[in-house]
């Protein structure tokens, strides 16, 4: 039996796919019995494009997210009973996306009720396109990536949310798409320090399993930094497939509490009005 899947997506999300509904009928067929919807909100692009003043760099590039925001509540709170009489306890979640462009406004939106779950991502540098959108023969990965671990770890030290998504979210692209090895040893000491702080604000990560469906392979993180984080007395643990579509659902979760039990974790947890619900991962 799968324990949760704490990272999923709709058409809500300019890059999902299908319902809420259809999300809670797979997980019916699946025997998921928790289930959260975590569309993307870019507090880069959190309100109109007339309030920043720019054009979109590329078709990703959509403004107004505290709409998608309120479109995403309004329907995950009027889907939960019919959830629930499916067997699938329904969680109102959010992928806020580069909170350090604003943590002002980042933590005034996380603090809405209707939420149970913020999961914190970086997806794009501040002033620079979404990794999926990078030429990779045109950059300095290893700059990049000193930046992306950088940022991160301010994200880290706000940490005002639940779990950080997807640690290693550029290898989907660099590693993956473009095919370019990454040694990720020489930023070790800025994923300790990013580990270090989520724990000291009682934050957690998130084991995300979409790259074993990818290219990439793996999932994000690997093992290595799963061991790390629970060494320096990480617990919060949650499990996400990252669909964007229902067919994805849960998706590596039975893998990836797999991994998680060989890194030393005996529970993971997913996020009721903002405090985790933990589970035992012995038996699965």
């Amino acid at each position: 039996m799968l324990p949760m899947d704490c990272h999923t997506h709709t058409k809500i999300s300019p890059d999902g796919t299908g319902t809420v509904q259809q999300l809670c009928d797979q997980a019916e067929q699946l025997g998921l019995p928790v289930l959260a919807v975590t569309e993307h909100v870019e507090m880069n692009r959190f309100f109109s494009q007339a309030h920043y003043g720019i054009q979109p760099r590329n078709e990703w590039e959509i403004f107004d997210h505290a709409a998608v925001l309120e479109q995403s509540l309004e329907t995950l709170t009027a889907a939960r009973e019919q959830a629930a009489q499916q067997g699938v306890t329904l969680l109102c979640g959010m992928e806020m996306g580069q909170p350090n462009a604003d943590f002002g406004l980042s933590e005034s939106t996380a603090k809405d009720v209707r939420l149970d779950f913020v999961i914190a991502s970086l997806h794009e540098l501040l002033e620079q396109p979404d990794f999926f959108c990078l030429d990779y023969e045109q950059e300095s990965v290893p700059e990049l990536l000193e930046n992306y671990f950088s940022q991160l770890y301010d994200i880290c030290r706000w940490g005002k949310f639940d779990v950080l998504g997807h640690l290693t979210y550029p290898l989907r692209y660099i590693v993956g798409e473009a095919g370019i090895p990454v040694e990720l040893s020489p930023y070790e000491e800025q994923i300790r320090a990013c580990f270090r702080a989520l724990i000291a604000n009682g934050c957690g990560i998130e084991l995300n399993t979409s790259g074993f469906r990818q290219k990439y392979g793996k999932p994000f993180p690997t093992l290595e930094y799963l061991q790390l984080y629970r060494e320096l007395g990480g617990e919060i643990l949650t499990f996400g497939s990252d669909a964007h579509c229902a067919e994805d659902l849960g998706k590596g979760i039975a893998q990836g509490v797999q991994l998680a039990k060989a890194a030393g974790f005996t529970s993971a947890c997913y996020f009721v009005k903002r405090k985790p619900v933990f589970l035992t991962i012995g038996h699965l």
